[in-house]
């Protein structure tokens, strides 16, 4: 299998999921820029259950087309990679989508931005399904597009996990 085909087959499934729910899904991405959208759209038939996707790489962007609250963004809040964006994050796709459904992703890929407290690697995911609302923190490790491929294999296996 290439590295192409797991993601690929993953949203498959996912689709298989919320098809059979009659559900729509929206996703909001920064660090992964559209890769979890292109996973879903390399689908032929997606359209019946993937609404939209939102490419987020900036905080303007989080917050206009997101409407993430600008105080979570700001140097004193918890930042773009956080709990509190990424749950905001698949608020905001459901809110502004027709999905009920979303996933959110906010990472550092690298090789710069890290911090000690945020390494490079750092990634949140959030999931959303109507009430069910969760969030996870991870630490890749490896090269950008590591860190960026995990992230994309991650909030597709959390989506499979909220639909079960």
């Amino acid at each position: 299998m290439s590295q192409h085909e797991k993601p690929v087959s993953l949203a498959a499934r996912v689709g298989e999921r919320l098809l059979a729910r009659k559900l729509l899904l929206a996703t909001a991405e920064s660090c992964t820029g559209g890769w979890v959208s292109q996973a879903i759209t390399a689908i032929a038939g997606s359209s019946a259950w993937f609404d939209c996707g939102f490419i987020t790489y900036s905080n303007e962007a989080k917050r206009k087309l997101l409407d993430v609250p600008a105080g979570l963004l700001e140097i004193d809040g918890p930042g773009a990679v956080s709990e509190e964006t990424v749950l905001a994050m698949t608020a905001g796709a459901v809110a502004n989508s027709r999905a009920r459904v979303a996933v959110a992703v906010s990472g550092i890929a690298g090789p710069d931005g890290g911090s000690p407290e945020k390494p490079v690697g750092t990634v949140w995911i959030a999931w959303q399904w109507e009430q069910r609302r969760l969030a996870r923190k991870f630490q890749f490790s490896g090269d950008r597009t590591a860190v960026r491929e995990a992230s994309v294999l991650a909030a597709l296996e959390g989506l499979l996990a909220l639909l079960d």
